[in-house]
C-alpha cells in the first residue's frame, strides 16, 4: 500500500540524487488522498495548486544543484486542530464551523511549511481529541487503512488522530502532524503498524492550536520510520537531537509487570513477547519491575483528572449554548470535570507532582521501558457505534498504556512490532521527561533489531 521509497528519509534521498521528481512523489500523495481508501480520512484539503508549487520549487533546486530542504516538497497532513492560515480549524466538530478562518499558521504548522512541506489537509479525527477509538459521528470514521489489508473488516483507525494515521498509512503523507493527550498518535500509529513520536510536552509549542488539557497535550507527528520520527520531531520542536548511537547490549532496558501487561489479547502478547526475545537475542538486557505507583492513577483522574477539568473550562460556554450539537460521548467526558472546584485541581497538582517524584525514584538507572503501546488489536468499527458500554470499555484499554506517559510529563514512542500478515501490534519505548534523544536512540537500535531489512 504504501509507495516507494517506504519512507521520508528515503524519498528525500531520492529527490535529492535525482532518482525522482518531488512533484511525482506529491502527485502519488494527492491521487491516494482522492482514493476510495481515503473516505473521511479528510475535513477539508488545502489549496492543491499551493502544494504542487511547492514541490515544483523543491524540483527546480534540485536541478540547479541546491540540496532539498529536510521535508523536500513531500506531503504532510494537518490534524484539523491546528491553525492553517486562511483554514477554518474545527476539531472534527459542528459547534465550530461557522468561526473564523485562522488569520495565521500555528507554529507548528510554520515550521513544517519552512522545512519544505507540501501540506494537503486537516484530517479527521475523534471530536475535540476527546477519545482514543476515533470514531466521529460528524464527518464519518475512517477505516483502518493496515487492518483492512489483513481481513477487509471495516476496523477502528484509533483515535484520536484518526485521520492523520489513515493518512500515512495510505501514502496520502510522508507525516501527519497530530497531539497526543492520552495516547492520541501513539494509538492510531500502533493499530496501523506505523511509529508515532509524543515527545515530552513542553519541547514543542501548542499554540494555534485547539486545546483539550493544555497540562497533558503534546503536538507530535505519525511516521514510517524511526528516523523519520526524529527528523520531524527536529523541525517541530526547532532542536537537533543528540543520538549516542549505542546498541542494545549497552542499554538497561525494563518491562512494567504492573497494569502493562493486564487482560492483553493473543496477537499483542504473543508479538510482544517475540520481540522481547528477538532483543534479547540481539544483546539486550532486559528486566521485570514492578510499579506499584499505577495503581494512584485511579485516583488522580477521580474527578475527570486534567483533560476533563480543562476541558470542561474550555468548552463550557458552548456547551451551553450548543450541547446538541456535540457528539454525545465527547460531551458526556467533558461534563466530568464540571463539578470539580478549584481546590480539586489544585489537589490534582500536588497529587501529579509527588506521583511524577515516586515514579522518578522507582526508573532510575533505566534507559527506556518497554511495553505493549495498547493491550488490544484494533476492533470492528460497527459494535463500538452502537453500544456505549462497549465503546467506554474498549476506549479505557486503548488509553490505558500510553496515557501513563501522559501522566509523566514523559515522551514515548510506538513502532510496529507484529509478524508479517498480522494485525499491526505496537512496542512502546517510553521514559521520562526530557529523555527523548535516549527513547529515539533506543529505538531506532530497537527498529534495527526488529526489522533488520527495514529502512
Amino acid at each position: 500500500m504504501l509507495p516507494d521509497p517506504t519512507d521520508l528519509h528515503a524519498a528525500r534521498a531520492s529527490i535529492a540524487t535525482g532518482g525522482t521528481r518531488s512533484a511525482s512523489l506529491l502527485d502519488a500523495a494527492l491521487a491516494a488522498a482522492d482514493g476510495l481508501a481515503a473516505r473521511h480520512v479528510f475535513i477539508r484539503r488545502f489549496d492543491q495548486a499551493g502544494a504542487l508549487a511547492v514541490a515544483a520549487g523543491v524540483d527546480a533546486q534540485s536541478k540547479a544543484g541546491v540540496p532539498p530542504p529536510a521535508l523536500a516538497g513531500l506531503a504532510v497532513s494537518i490534524k484539523d486542530l491546528f491553525d492553517v492560515a486562511g483554514q477554518l480549524t474545527t476539531a472534527a466538530s459542528r459547534v465550530l464551523q461557522g468561526a473564523a478562518a485562522a488569520h495565521a499558521d500555528s507554529p507548528c504548522v510554520a515550521r513544517l511549511r519552512s522545512a519544505g512541506a507540501a501540506l494537503v489537509g486537516h484530517t479527521n479525527m475523534t471530536e475535540f481529541a476527546y477519545s482514543g477509538v476515533g470514531i466521529n459521528p460528524h464527518h464519518g470514521t475512517p477505516a483502518n487503512a493496515a487492518a483492512a489489508a489483513i481481513d477487509g473488516a471495516p476496523r477502528i483507525p484509533g483515535g484520536s488522530t484518526s485521520g492523520g494515521a489513515v493518512s500515512v498509512a495510505i501514502g496520502a503523507a510522508w507525516a501527519a502532524l497530530g497531539s497526543d493527550t492520552g495516547g492520541s498518535i501513539r494509538i492510531p500509529a500502533a493499530l496501523h503498524g506505523l511509529v508515532g513520536f509524543k515527545s515530552t510536552a513542553r519541547l514543542v509549542p501548542t499554540e494555534g492550536a485547539i486545546p483539550l488539557s493544555p497540562t497533558l497535550d503534546t503536538a507530535c507527528a505519525i511516521t514510517r520510520s524511526v528516523r523519520d520520527a526524529v527528523l520531524v520531531h527536529e523541525i517541530l520542536a526547532a532542536r537537533t537531537v543528540v543520538l549516542a548511537g549505542r546498541p542494545l547490549r549497552a542499554l538497561r532496558l525494563a518491562v512494567p509487570t504492573t497494569v502493562f501487561l493486564d487482560a492483553l489479547e493473543a496477537p499483542v502478547g504473543a508479538n510482544f513477547e517475540r520481540a522481547l526475545a528477538t532483543l534479547r537475542a540481539a544483546g539486550a538486557v532486559i528486566d521485570q519491575i514492578a510499579l506499584p505507583e499505577i495503581a494512584g492513577l485511579a485516583g488522580l483522574q477521580a474527578a475527570g483528572g486534567f483533560a476533563g477539568m480543562e476541558a470542561w473550562a474550555w468548552h463550557r460556554r458552548l456547551l451551553a449554548e450548543h450541547e446538541a450539537w456535540y457528539d454525545p460521548r465527547v460531551a458526556l467526558r467533558i461534563r466530568r470535570g464540571a463539578t470539580a472546584s478549584a481546590a480539586d485541581y489544585l489537589d490534582l497538582c500536588r497529587a501529579r507532582s509527588a506521583w511524577i517524584a515516586a515514579m522518578s525514584v522507582r526508573l532510575r538507572g533505566f534507559d527506556a521501558l518497554l511495553s505493549p503501546t495498547v493491550p488490544i488489536v484494533a476492533p470492528p468499527i460497527a459494535p463500538l457505534v452502537e453500544s456505549d458500554a462497549l465503546f467506554q470499555a474498549t476506549n479505557a484499554l486503548l488509553l490505558r498504556n500510553p496515557s501513563v506517559v501522559n501522566q509523566l510529563d514523559g515522551c514515548a514512542l510506538s513502532l510496529p512490532c507484529q509478524a508479517p500478515g498480522e494485525m499491526p501490534v505496537g512496542l512502546m519505548i517510553w521514559g521520562l521527561a526530557l529523555a527523548d534523544d535516549t527513547v529515539l536512540d533506543a529505538a531506532l537500535a530497537i527498529e534495527a533489531a526488529l526489522a533488520p531489512h527495514g529502512p
